[in-house]
C-alpha cells in the first residue's frame, strides 16, 4: 500500500524551499524519478530514504509523516542555539540549523588574542561575508591583511586561504556567513 500523505509532504517541503526535484534527489541520494514517483503516491520510500529526505529538506522524520501545513521559515532561538568552540579563544554559535539549504550561519566571539587558528586555511568555494559589531579584528585574505572595525564587512570566497584573528584587548564579536555551506 502505497502512503500518498508522506509524498504530499515531501513536495510541500521541497517546492516552499524552491528545490527542484533533482536538486533534492541529489543532496538526499535519490533520483529525480524516484521522487517524483513519492510524489504524486506511486512509490513509497524506506525509513533510510526518508531520513534522508528529511535531512536534506531541513526537517525531523515526523514533519515528514505528520500531514499539514509547511512552516514558512525557522526559528532558532537564542538560548537554545548550539554551540561550537571552533578554536583558542574563538567561539561560534549557529544561527541556522543544518541542513542549512543555501547559507550557513554564525554569530562568533573572539577573545582578546583568539583567532581562527595559527594559519590560514580553505574550505569549499563558497562566498563568505563576515560583518563586525562589536570590536575589531584582522582579517588576512593570502597576501592582503585588512583590519576591520565596528560596522566594516567583508567578502572573499572560501576557497582563498583566510585567518581571522582579534589583536585589540576587547572581545570582538562578528555575524559570519557562508554561501553555500561549506565543510570546515
Amino acid at each position: 500500500m502505497v502512503d500518498e500523505g508522506v509524498g504530499e509532504q515531501v513536495r510541500r517541503y521541497r517546492t516552499a524551499r524552491r528545490m527542484s526535484q533533482r536538486a533534492l534527489g541529489a543532496q538526499a541520494g535519490v533520483t529525480s524519478g524516484f521522487l517524483s514517483q513519492l510524489e504524486t503516491g506511486r512509490a513509497n520510500a524506506s525509513v533510510a530514504t526518508l531520513r534522508r529526505l528529511a535531512d536534506a529538506l531541513g526537517v525531523s522524520l515526523g514533519d515528514l509523516v505528520a500531514p499539514g501545513p509547511v512552516p514558512a521559515g525557522r526559528v532558532v532561538r537564542a538560548g537554545s542555539r548550539r554551540r561550537l568552540s571552533a578554536s583558542d579563544g574563538m567561539v561560534k554559535w549557529f544561527l541556522t540549523e543544518p541542513p542549512h539549504g543555501h547559507v550557513e550561519m554564525y554569530a562568533v566571539t573572539i577573545e582578546p588574542g583568539g583567532s581562527t587558528g595559527p594559519r590560514q586555511y580553505r574550505h569549499g568555494d563558497a562566498e563568505e561575508v563576515i560583518l563586525v559589531t562589536v570590536g575589531s579584528v584582522t582579517v588576512e585574505l593570502d597576501d592582503e591583511v585588512y583590519r576591520l572595525a565596528e560596522g566594516d564587512s567583508v567578502v572573499f570566497r572560501s576557497s582563498t586561504p583566510h585567518r581571522v584573528s582579534n589583536a585589540a584587548g576587547v572581545v570582538a564579536e562578528l555575524v559570519w556567513v557562508n554561501s553555500p555551506p561549506t565543510p570546515e
